[in-house]
């Protein structure tokens, strides 16, 4: 993340690049074992909103789309949060390179795939009409 809020998107997605290629194997995040599948979601998302301010969407979205698998991995328990962490972190970077259509797009995604409270604490989420209800973790 600093080197991201430091301007240098170059770094910052070579560093979430290492964190994907730590979570991303058979023993962290798979069909079989998902005691990971959330922190690899998140570093997809990291991934992803790197790559959106680093101007290429298209990386984005795929990286965007390899956290919507590991979601679905991540332990029921856990996939409420971790959904709503993932859509807001890749709504927020849409939200700050101005894509506010593609922004509330993701929010709105984020909500029907059961995102939780946090999801509310994004921009795209005052913009699309909601406004965050209680604390996080909570509709």
């Amino acid at each position: 993340m600093k080197a991201s809020d430091e301007g240098d998107q170059k770094a910052a997605i070579g560093l979430a690049r290492k964190e994907v290629a730590r979570f991303a194997t058979p023993d962290e995040c798979s069909r079989t074992t998902s005691k990971n599948c959330g922190t690899l979601a998140l570093a997809y998302s990291s991934l992803a909103g790197y790559q959106i301010l680093a101007g290429d969407k298209a990386a984005a979205e795929s990286s965007f789309g390899s956290a919507k698998g590991a979601l679905e991995w991540t332990d029921r328990g856990d996939r409420p949060s971790a959904t709503a962490m993932v859509y807001r972190d890749v709504s927020e970077a849409f939200w700050k390179m101005g894509d506010r259509t593609r922004a509330i797009a993701v929010f709105n995604e984020g909500r029907a795939a059961g995102g939780d409270g946090w999801l509310y604490l994004g921009s795209a989420a005052k913009a699309a009409g909601h406004a965050p209800a209680g604390s996080p973790g909570g509709p």
